[in-house]
């Protein structure tokens, strides 16, 4: 049985091989301690330990057995010496750990108590540890009533890697272009890009609690005003309009930068994103994208709305 030490450290989870332990004894000793100091520096055969040490081989090969018998230790090498078998050791791990919990729980239940708002707001697109959704990006090619090519489809990837902290791929492909997508099947969707270059964010535009205006200059009418910045980005969550029990979650730009600056906002700074989400059937956020370290990309964001 593999085991393995798990650790949160600024808000990250790190971890690191171990060993399981019937009990403590079997490490609690200074020769022993010694041992696996010297031994994780470097593999050795008992008579280098003991001669390391200053100690008689037999005593120093009693204490290897024991770490032996208690799978502390493993031999990586065999050599014939005089008629016998001298035998390398290293360590398994150099964490060691003892248990007397018959409870025993999958990481992501881990990932859900910690963060419960979020995914919240990501049910219904994951659930049980499984993607239940599609992920739709605009056609490459030209398409639509425009003639768009979308340009902004590769910004999934990182949103993506984000949904990837708390699911499992699924037996289906995961991403489609707006082209091959059916929305009146009302399959929980996640739809990346603006309604020019993403057809199913047309479709949606009318659902949704903040929409894109129908002509140019191209903008997004919130409750304060129409946003016309490239850099502005909207996220938003609405039920199906063909199925009450599905969800869209729609994510998208007034052009490729402003699509860029809403997945940096729901997969960085999604606590000031979902600051008023509470489980309402329509949500939206508007965000602006800034580049604040001068090097001509947007790195962080501003909630307008």
């Amino acid at each position: 049985m593999k085991a393995y030490l798990l650790k949160e450290e600024k808000n990250r989870l790190y971890y690191s091989p171990a060993v399981f332990l019937k009990s403590m004894k079997a490490i609690s000793h200074p020769i022993k301690e010694r041992i696996l100091e010297m031994l994780n520096k470097k593999p050795m055969y008992s008579m280098e330990i003991a001669k390391k040490l200053g100690m008689q081989e037999q005593k120093v090969y009693y204490h290897i057995n024991h770490l032996v018998d208690a799978g502390i230790l493993e031999v990586v090498e065999r050599k014939e010496i005089r008629g016998t078998t001298a035998k390398k050791y290293k360590p398994v791990a150099m964490n060691f750990c003892v248990s007397m919990s018959k409870e025993w729980h999958e990481l992501h239940r881990l990932m859900e108590k910690k963060d419960k708002h979020l995914l919240e707001f990501l049910s219904p697109f994951i659930q049980n540890n499984e993607l239940q959704a599609k992920i739709v990006v605009g056609s490459p090619d030209p398409h639509g009533p425009h003639k768009a090519r979308a340009r902004d489809g590769h910004y999934g990837i990182d949103l993506a890697v984000f949904l990837g902290q708390y699911c499992t791929i699924g037996k289906k492909f995961s991403v489609n272009v707006d082209v091959d997508v059916d929305l009146e099947k009302g399959e929980n969707l996640i739809v990346v890009g603006g309604p020019v270059t993403n057809l199913i964010g047309a479709k949606i535009n009318e659902y949704l609690p903040a929409k894109y205006t129908d002509k140019k200059p191209w903008g997004i009418q919130g409750k304060m005003k129409v946003y016309t910045d490239d850099n502005i980005g909207i996220i938003s969550r609405i039920t199906h309009p063909h199925n009450p029990n599905a969800k869209i979650l729609y994510i998208a730009g007034i052009r490729f930068s402003g699509t860029k600056a809403a997945v940096i906002a729901l997969t960085r700074f999604w606590p000031q994103v979902l600051q008023r989400f509470t489980g309402q059937k329509s949500f939206y956020s508007i965000v602006e994208g800034f580049d604040m370290d001068g090097d001509g990309r947007i790195d962080s964001v501003e909630v307008l709305e």
